[in-house]
């Protein structure tokens, strides 16, 4: 009984998603066909009266599933605008075709370089197919909520921390992917998922801000010896330049001196060349 049950299981799995509807939507018997003649027969009789329970509306974001006698009547769902009923034999679900927000409440994640996090993003979804969406599962909405979250714990599970903070984009599309592919047999085609925001623990924090700062001061350092590098390695030509020309020199302190004299400086410090103190030091 038990490998009848397997292969039937496994028969099933091989079906395609119109071949299980073709099923749901199967004969209804000879004690079902009698049960919908009677009641469209009660129906014709107390025609003025039934007719408030046989016709429906559905909006246009609308649409309705149809059971008769615990049966899917049609491939297709009802709607949008008016449709018809049997008011013993026939009952019908609402579905809302409308596109669904809801917050992924954060989840404590431990990564893959071993720091806890705290992760909480935003999922979109609408149903696309009314009929999957009813016949497969028992509450969509609530279960594409908790897929998401197991989701997120998985895939954020596998990222260290510098992934996780450089390429949210990445792991969105990797989690809408994952949830559209899961959710497919349920009607539900996931439009968007967001990662929100991540938070790090207090001590974590103060550690990549010294981290930072300690980059940030060796990175000046590094600039400014460069400077000084590139000056005394500026400062040699000029002085080689001066050498090969002794007037440049005196040029130079000309310089000097109007740059000095236009500060309004109350002292002067003016140079004298070595060449003119050379004879005094001889005798």
């Amino acid at each position: 009984m038990e490998m009848e049950n397997q292969m039937e299981s496994q028969k099933r799995r091989g079906l395609s998603q119109d071949d299980l509807i073709s099923e749901r939507t199967g004969d209804l018997g000879c004690i079902g066909w009698l049960l919908v003649i009677l009641s469209g027969l009660l129906t014709t009789l107390l025609f003025p009266f039934t007719i408030w329970f046989c016709l429906k509306i559905v909006q246009e974001y609308e649409r309705a599933v149809i059971f008769r006698l615990g049966r899917i009547t049609d491939r297709k769902a009802k709607g949008p605008g008016i449709f018809f009923i049997l008011p013993c034999t026939d009952s019908f679900v609402k579905v809302d075709l409308r596109t669904v927000s809801f917050d992924i409440p954060p989840q404590e994640i431990l990564t893959k370089d071993s720091v806890t996090v705290s992760v909480d993003g935003v999922v979109y979804f609408r149903v696309s197919d009314p009929i999957a969406s009813v016949a497969n599962v028992s509450n969509a909405d609530f279960s594409t909520r908790l897929l998401a979250q197991t989701t997120l714990r998985n895939v954020l599970g596998t990222k260290n921390l510098a992934e996780l903070l450089s390429e949210r984009d990445g792991i969105a599309h990797s989690m809408q992917s994952s949830l559209d592919e899961a959710t497919d047999n349920w009607g539900i085609k996931v439009e968007r998922v967001e990662i929100k925001d991540v938070k790090l623990p207090h001590q974590l924090q103060r550690a990549m801000a010294a981290e930072a700062e300690a980059t940030r001061e060796a990175r000046a350092k590094v600039i400014a010896a460069e400077g000084e590098m590139n000056a005394s390695r500026a400062l040699k030509e000029a002085s080689l330049v001066i050498a090969e020309s002794p007037s440049g020199l005196q040029l130079r302190y000309l310089q000097t001196l109007s740059t000095i004299a236009s500060e309004k400086n109350s002292t002067i410090i003016f140079p004298l060349p070595m060449d003119m103190l050379t004879p005094f030091m001889r005798k």
